[in-house]
């Protein structure tokens, strides 16, 4: 690709229409590229780009204007910067020394939520603190989590609240609100998410819809673990519909085999409730295998009810595993068996099976997994899940891409080339377009972030420049940490994060707030 820096100025004189006077000259102009600018149907050649501070100021036929800087992206294409709306990114975001985001930028992700699953533990006034102190690479967006408010409240207890606990919970929802939150977050198959009953939902849901917020929810069963599939589809549109707010379903699966095939009737019951009139739209991350940590796949959630240090004592009790072993039993064969379980996190086992390091060990496979949650709990791969699924979820209008990235799962840095190269290039589920619109101009409708997500003029200047030929991931599940390929130029508020296919900068990252936007010039 032809690559130009011309200084002071340059004048494109290929242009259509009538000569444009008095403009000053554009810090950026992007020519010869494919531009597909993130609506449902917009893709042309033949279009240029123009970038004056952090907005894009034209987006249309080439014209007479001086340029600071031309980026000939011939055979590239041009696109709005990325949102992945379900990410882990926290241990990067809140860590100076990996403030770049690099996992995520080089996907073309410009912007990032965090607090996803019912929370990291932070308020979104104390994850504004983290956030300002450096530079943070992409922009992030922040939910209110149910489990942080309720941790706040009552600890990790397994019970209802008192109606003071649920006062003081909604007082923190509204504050997150107030604070910019996105909307409300819940994570319900993990403690303490997994304790609360619908009504306490409901009842947060309704301060996050007094400000306009979306309710997003890992919910309580992607399987059959409790009130299975089809009861949590359900309990996630009962929340919405009682407090009268946009639901938002994470990382949308039909996980293992006991409801492998339900994505048709998950996606029925999806279609009947919009056309009663509550939006109701999901995120998907393309791949076969979900991750965790190796306790929330095989524990049951009581043990996690005083804590993890609490189930990690009670865990050396032998009469104690014995009585929970049938429970383990049935959530293994949940998690496809013990050679579906990869051992993704940190761990002298990381890259093996369950069934590898126990077969190794001598040991039963259920008591080894005993004996490495209790050696430091390490994240886990399920391979469960069924293609024909993943790609019946895809080819929904209501369904965007994400990552749910995490430690030793290569989500965390393919999961959009990932689904380029696998979903678009060879089974053609999508098209270009399709996959542009729904990794950044329908998310940023979906979360009413109002100025990004489209090339158009006014809009900030958050742009990548990519190779269709060259885009795809480099992250393995044997080696999840390398960084995908195939983004030459990105832009995060009109700042060159990346330029001639390396990081330049990484201080172009700004904290959103819900709704956020500045009115078109």
């Amino acid at each position: 690709m032809k690559r130009y820096l011309l200084l002071p100025f340059l004048t494109l004189t290929a242009f259509v229409g009538g000569c444009v006077r008095d403009l000053p000259p554009a810090d950026t102009l992007i020519v010869g590229g494919v531009v597909i600018d993130g609506t449902p149907d917009g893709g042309a050649a033949n279009r240029v780009v123009e970038i004056v501070g952090d907005k894009i100021a034209y987006v249309g036929p080439g014209r007479e204007r001086d340029a600071r800087n031309v980026i000939d992206a011939t055979g590239m294409i041009v696109s709005p910067g990325f949102i992945d709306p379900h990410t882990h990114a926290e241990s990067i975001l809140f860590n100076p020394d990996s403030a770049a985001n690099e996992a995520y930028l080089r996907q073309g992700v410009t912007t990032v939520f965090i607090g996803n699953d019912g929370g990291n533990g932070r308020t979104v006034v104390q994850m504004q603190e983290g956030l300002s102190r450096h530079d943070i690479g992409t922009n992030v967006g922040l939910w209110s989590g149910h489990g942080t408010v309720r941790r706040i409240a009552m600890g990790p207890q397994a019970r209802a609240p008192s109606q003071d606990e649920l006062e003081e919970m909604k007082q923190l929802v509204a504050a997150d609100m107030e604070a910019g939150a996105l909307g409300l977050s819940s994570g319900l198959f993990y403690a303490p998410g997994s304790f609360a009953k619908t009504q306490e939902l409901i009842e947060l849901a309704h301060v996050a819809a007094s400000y306009d917020g979306v309710y997003e929810s890992h919910i309580r069963d992607e399987s059959d673990y409790s009130v299975g599939l089809l009861g949590a589809i359900r309990e996630a549109i009962d929340i919405g519909t009682a407090a009268q707010l946009p639901v938002h379903i994470a990382h949308i699966k039909a996980l293992g085999p006991a409801v492998h095939g339900m994505s048709d009737a998950v996606i029925d019951m999806v279609e009947r409730t919009r056309l009663q009139g509550l939006t109701v739209t999901a995120d998907q991350y393309p791949w076969l295998a979900s991750g965790t940590r190796l306790s929330n796949a095989l524990l049951p959630r009581r043990l996690m009810s005083e804590g993890r240090e609490a189930m990690h004592k009670s865990l050396a009790d032998a009469s104690l595993v014995e009585s929970i072993r049938d429970e383990m039993v049935n959530n293994l064969e949940r998690r496809g068996g013990a050679s579906a379980l990869l051992i993704t996190g940190e761990s002298e086992y990381q890259g093996q099976t369950l069934a590898d390091v126990a077969r190794a060990a001598g040991k039963d496979p259920l008591l080894m997994a005993v004996a490495i949650v209790r050696s430091g709990d390490p994240a886990v791969a399920s391979f469960m899940m069924a293609d024909e699924d993943v790609r019946a979820f895809m080819r929904q209008p209501w369904v965007v891409t994400s990552s749910d990235g995490s430690e030793g799962h290569p989500r965390k840095f393919a999961s959009f080339p990932e689904k380029y190269a696998r979903y678009v290039e060879d089974a053609r589920i999508l098209n270009r377009v399709e996959f542009v619109h729904r990794s950044s101009g329908l998310t940023a409708e979906i979360f009413s972030l109002c100025d990004r997500g489209r090339l158009e003029p006014g809009f900030r200047a958050d742009v990548i420049v990519w190779d269709p030929r060259s885009y795809r991931p480099a992250a393995t599940y044997e080696e999840p940490e390398e960084l995908a390929l195939g983004v030459e130029y990105l832009w995060v508020n009109g700042q060159a994060v990346i330029a001639e296919g390396k990081l330049n900068s990484s201080d172009g990252g700004r904290i959103l707030a819900r709704g956020e936007c500045v009115p078109s010039d």
